[in-house]
């Protein structure tokens, strides 16, 4: 059988992902009637639904507060975590020096320091930008280095041989082979951003959908508990996809991203 298209199997994928998202979908809202689940229990995505639309305009506004402590925190983490994992993955004093403190502070849970970053910087953007940071920052670290001294020493002895200068051998060839290693450390911290931003809403914030969140499960608004939950899941996701689109215009010739072929018996 002839493989299909690369766009087409995309296509596929989607397709069934929405199909089994919208059965789960229906299965909720008939099983939520089928057995008289009382709605402040767990609300049918109708009902969801609805109360969202009433009260789009104030969650929407959260959402986009939130969603810019999630990229803020998420772009900063790269633009650290990179540089840094190239020092270590090249210098070794760095690596036995630098590396466990980082491995620490990893250790450390994030909730726990929160209310100390909210004594430091107050109540405004800071303080959730580097919860956000905080979390997303050690597995891009731990990926990248990774990704860097995964290079074949024999590769690296051939292009020495040939003239090639640092330079043009970290472009040409460790960068491109620590690429994949760094784009998985990427979208685990894309993963994660939507949660540290909730959890730094939580600690401390009077606006953004984690303080939403606390406030409408204090009420218990059930339906827009759930609302709010869907809204930071799509976030997350646009977020990731982002990322792995990324990475497919990146590093195309990737295993990864090869189109999988089916044959015929």
């Amino acid at each position: 059988m002839k493989a299909s298209s690369p766009v087409m199997q995309q296509l596929r994928s989607w397709l069934i992902v929405v199909l089994i998202f919208a059965g789960l979908f229906l299965l909720w809202e008939y099983a939520v009637k089928l057995f008289g689940i009382k709605e402040y229990l767990l609300p049918p995505p109708s009902k969801i639904w609805v109360e969202f639309l009433k009260r789009q305009g104030p969650v929407m506004s959260a959402a986009w507060v939130t969603t810019t402590e999630i990229i803020g925190g998420y772009v900063l983490a790269i633009v650290v975590s990179i540089p840094l994992a190239m020092v270590i993955a090249f210098s070794r004093w760095a690596e036995r020096t630098v590396y466990p403190v980082i491995v620490f502070l990893q250790i450390i849970p994030k909730i726990a320091i929160a209310p100390l970053f909210i004594i430091w910087f107050g109540f405004g953007l800071v303080p959730k930008l580097l919860i956000v940071f905080l979390l997303c920052f050690f597995p891009i670290v731990v990926a990248s280095v990774a990704g860097f001294k995964s290079v074949d020493p024999d590769v690296m002895d051939f292009a020495r041989s040939t003239g090639a200068s640092p330079i043009r051998m970290f472009f040409k060839i460790r960068l491109p082979q620590a690429m994949p290693e760094i784009f998985t450390g990427l979208k685990i911290g894309a993963a994660l951003s939507a949660t540290a931003a909730v959890v730094a809403e939580f600690v401390a914030s009077d606006r953004g959908l984690g303080y939403l969140l606390q406030q409408y499960n204090g009420q218990l608004e059930t339906p827009m508990v759930f609302a709010i939950i869907v809204l930071l899941s799509v976030i997350g996701l646009a977020i990731y996809y982002l990322i792995e689109l990324i990475e497919r215009l990146v590093i195309p010739w990737h295993v990864s991203h090869r189109p999988t072929e089916i044959t015929g018996i």
